[in-house]
């Protein structure tokens, strides 16, 4: 007797390929594709996490003003923009995986190069290349992931891959008090950038091609393939699927077509504000530390337990998020980023310093989590990869803006006033998530 499951009495006889796959139980496969893309994430927030650290010790080692530090954290930035807004576009037209391994592959053999680097300039252009990679990647894994996963899941799906971010950061954060502090730490720390690279390898062969895209490319022999693949690991049987009908292509000028142009408006003003209040403050908090006489081991250690409340943000975030829908999970982890900022900027003892930070960290992460969830939902496949590249391109200026912006406000005006910024910037992407499409459950669009 066949192992393989026969549709149920009350299952339609024909099902798209995308309602095939929104049919399914989480299965070996998903949790292969939501690994695969999770281990490359935390690659990714690793590297992002380690500039934090290594200003500090670079600083010091090349005598660098405040000024020339802020411009290595906001280059790497600067390549971000760039990287996920053409990221994204190419997703839409040479396929998911493909950019994927190309952009691990990048931001991999950029960060063992910098590693090498003989003075600032040069680790400065290093840090533009590594940026392009490392912006490309985000909106791109979170697109092939949202696009697997099944519809009462997929929330849920993306947040964990989300959380991936907070393995890599604790990586970072482990590099940065055990490596970074000892004579040339700095640089053995960005060899260990080579890994990606040589995991990109992997994720070319690894990792399925999304569906939609190969529907949409007319490659429905592979669809078709991938799609069973998935049923026999959960068990049951295919059912016939129409070939898809053909879309018309979409330029990035279809974002501002009356139909996406409100949507667009309040994605790109969320990932603004998220992105300005993270990295203004994440970025520099090590560094703030040390401003506050702490010894650079003990602010190294402060930002590990700080940067260990993630875990639990994101593992809340992703039961609300299929509980309550990702719009009220979106706006509630900011609302709650935006007081733990107010009370963080008014914080002075060791335990205060530590409690009101790792409740930052805490909604800070559950935002970003609620954030990469609904971001692949609020376009068609067309236009997917492409919008969520967009979004994550234009939240990209903010996090150059921040890390610049923030050193001198802490300079001129202290701690207080700093953090008051960030929660303003926190308040502004609250209210513009208010704006953005609820699809909770809901199959995602294809036209």
């Amino acid at each position: 007797m066949s192992s393989v499951a026969e549709p149920s009495v009350t299952e339609p006889a024909q099902l798209t390929r995308s309602q095939r796959l929104d049919r399914l139980p989480f299965t070996r496969l998903h949790g292969r594709l939501l690994g695969g893309s999770g281990i490359g994430w935390a690659l990714d927030a690793m590297d992002v996490g380690l500039i934090s650290f290594l200003m500090v010790a670079i600083k010091k080692e090349w005598g660098l003003s405040t000024g020339q530090v802020s411009w290595l954290a906001s280059v790497g930035f600067i390549g971000m923009a760039v990287g996920a807004s053409l990221g994204g576009y190419l997703a839409d037209r040479i396929g998911r995986r493909n950019v994927f391994a190309l952009t691990l592959l990048v931001y991999g053999l950029a960060t063992g190069f910098s590693a090498l680097s003989p003075g600032f300039w040069v680790l400065l252009a290093f840090r533009f290349v590594i940026g392009l990679g490392l912006g490309a990647e985000l909106p791109v894994a979170s697109t092939l992931v949202s696009e697997y996963a099944p519809a009462r899941i997929r929330g849920r799906m993306v947040v964990l891959l989300e959380s991936f971010w907070a393995v890599g950061w604790v990586l970072a954060a482990l590099i940065g008090y055990y490596i970074v502090p000892k004579d040339n730490g700095w640089r053995w720390a960005l060899l260990l950038g080579v890994v990606p690279a040589l995991y990109a390898m992997y994720v070319r062969r690894g990792l399925p091609e999304s569906v939609r895209f190969l529907e949409r490319a007319g490659r429905i022999d592979e669809a078709e393939q991938s799609v069973r693949r998935f049923e026999e690991s959960a068990g049951i049987a295919p059912v016939p699927s129409p070939n898809p009908e053909k879309v018309t292509k979409m330029s990035p000028k279809a974002l501002w077509e009356k139909r996406f142009a409100g949507r667009t408006v309040a994605l790109w003003l969320t990932w603004f504000g998220v992105n300005f209040s993270y990295y203004g403050a994440f970025l520099w908090i090590p560094t703030f530390l040390v401003a506050q006489g702490f010894p650079m081991a003990k602010s190294f250690e402060f930002t590990l337990w700080i940067t260990l409340a993630q875990l639990p943000g994101y593992a809340v975030a992703a039961v609300l998020i299929e509980k309550v829908g990702r719009r009220f999970t979106l706006a509630s982890f900011l609302l709650g980023s935006a007081v733990a900022a107010m009370a963080f900027g008014q914080a002075s003892s060791e335990s205060t310093i530590l409690l009101t930070g790792c409740l930052l960290s805490f909604f800070n992460l559950g935002a970003w989590g609620a954030l990469y969830a609904v971001t692949p939902e609020v376009y068609p496949t067309m236009l997917r990869a492409t919008g969520s590249g967009s979004a994550t391109a234009f939240g990209r200026i903010a996090s150059i803006i921040g890390p610049l912006l923030v050193p001198w406000v802490h300079d001129n005006h202290g701690t207080g006033p700093t953090f008051v910024l960030i929660s303003v910037s926190f308040a502004v992407a609250m209210l513009a998530a208010l704006g953005l499409p609820e699809r909770k459950g809901k199959e995602l669009q294809n036209s």
